[in-house]
């Protein structure tokens, strides 16, 4: 029996490249991107996975031009309006990153959307949107040394378990793969979650991936011995 892939993971990258060899905006990439992301999100359940997050927006994309960060926040918009999407497919929306950044609007939307889907089973989609991992980590950190100083927990409590219980991802399995298109590193993308995640780089763009990629990249997945150190 091959591994099962219960969660997977994926850095979207090449939007704006597919875009550039369509002779489209950068917008117009992200918004290819976009649908591609919805349409492999419509596949997942079909190979037995509960669990998929998207790297869409990290603490450093601020440093984009205002113009296309403007447009990802148009995306943003309709993606956090898409509750019919969500309920019709059965799939939980949750959002980890430090969503406290984005204006006022655009959070009342996850917010919204992450509490009318909390009971959906079928899949549990995770946008890590203005994440990093360096800031995740940080953020747990100040978060447990608070509760130190507080009483709330001892020194020689902190274990790796109890510093991931701080993380955004705390009750979410880790992933089992990562896959990233275009390029070859992780980008400060769950850098404490990735520990044993098997990777797999693609050489192609975020929009031009299809059902035949992820149908792959699960096949393989069965087949890795994952050895955990050992």
């Amino acid at each position: 029996m091959g591994n099962s892939l219960e969660h997977i993971a994926f850095i979207l990258d090449g939007n704006r490249r597919w875009a550039k060899a369509h002779k489209g905006t950068a917008l117009s990439g992200h918004k290819k991107g976009y649908e591609t992301v919805k349409q492999i999100t419509t596949m997942l359940p079909r190979y037995g996975i509960k669990y998929v997050t998207y790297f869409a927006f990290s603490t450093e994309n601020w440093n984009r031009s205002k113009e296309e960060v403007k447009g990802l926040f148009g995306l943003f918009r309709d993606l956090f309006d898409a509750g019919e999407y969500f309920t019709q497919n059965n799939f939980r929306f949750v959002a980890i990153g430090d969503v406290t950044k984005f204006p006022k609007d655009i959070f009342e939307k996850i917010k919204y959307l992450e509490d009318v889907t909390k009971n959906n089973t079928a899949l549990t989609t995770i946008a890590a949107i203005n994440y990093g991992g360096r800031d995740e980590i940080v953020r747990a950190v100040k978060k447990i040394s608070r509760d130190i100083v507080d009483g709330k927990c001892a020194i020689d409590d902190v274990t790796e378990d109890k510093l991931a219980s701080y993380l955004d991802t705390n009750g979410i399995p880790y992933p089992d793969a990562v896959v990233r298109t275009s390029e070859q590193r992780i980008s400060n993308f769950l850098i404490w979650q990735l520990a044993y995640s098997e990777i797999f780089f693609l050489d192609k763009l975020w929009p031009d991936f299809n059902e035949d990629d992820l149908k792959a990249i699960v096949n393989e997945f069965s087949q890795r011995k994952r050895r955990y150190g050992k």
